[in-house]
């Protein structure tokens, strides 16, 4: 859930509000910032308790550096001691520092462990700057791939964007890719120097925020209009999105 000076029913829907302004246990990537946004919707809606009465516990630092998306025998067993109040009746919140706990985000360790611990799982929308990038790109939404991260060095990067397109033109399946805001020129130079020319690119950054720019052409466009890349913040969070 990423906190901005928008208010925060901006970007949250109200139900998700409403639970969360019921719950005093949490699970998050940082806890501070998870305290910023309990302050925002206690002036939104409420909380259950003083924010400094809240359990609020991080997530180890190797789902932050590695994921957890991959079942392990640590993972797992450590995301079962997180739960470990659910089983005393408490409810908890998964949280993550941008758009969706588990997409694109650690957290998928937690939810396997619910499951396996027979707890109920239920999902909370917000905003997901993956599927709002892809809602605005124009591009085929009908079957698509988020391919994550590409490598940072150079012939390994160009080498990966190649073979994305490769797999993009000749099935139609658009690729989402993500990268570090301060690396997120290098990716766009990367994609402009690697992709052909007849291949569609759409960058979109800072989604769901007010300074929020979607931009959506083919390659041969992005290096012919300089317009495109005029007032586009990319030293904020970005989506880019390949193919046909």
């Amino acid at each position: 859930m990423a906190v901005d000076a928008a208010p925060v029913e901006t970007w949250l829907p109200r139900e998700t509000m409403s639970v969360a302004s019921g719950l005093t246990h949490w699970i998050t990537e940082n806890a501070k910032s998870t305290r910023a946004f309990l302050k925002r919707v206690e002036v939104a809606v409420g909380i259950a308790a003083p924010v400094q009465g809240h359990h609020i516990t991080e997530l180890p630092r190797a789902a932050h550096k590695k994921g957890d998306h991959t079942p392990q025998a640590d993972s797992d067993a450590q995301a079962r001691e997180l739960l470990a109040p659910a089983l005393h009746g408490h409810d908890i919140g998964l949280v993550s520092e941008a758009g969706m706990p588990a997409i694109a985000d650690p957290g998928s360790a937690v939810v396997r462990a619910a499951h396996a611990m027979g707890l109920r799982v239920v999902p909370l929308t917000g905003p997901v700057s993956l599927m709002l990038a892809l809602a605005a790109s124009g591009l085929n939404g009908q079957n698509f791939a988020f391919v994550g991260y590409v490598p940072q060095e150079a012939t390994e990067r160009g080498k990966r964007v190649r073979e994305l397109e490769a797999l993009a033109l000749k099935t139609g399946q658009t690729q989402i890719l993500i990268e570090t805001p301060y690396r997120n020129t290098a990716l766009l130079q990367a994609l402009l120097q690697n992709l052909h020319p007849h291949t569609r690119l759409a960058v979109c950054c800072a989604m769901s925020l007010p300074h929020q720019v979607s931009r959506s052409a083919l390659v041969s466009d992005w290096k012919r209009a300089q317009g495109l890349l005029s007032g586009l913040p990319l030293d904020a969070p970005a989506v880019f999105l390949l193919g046909r």
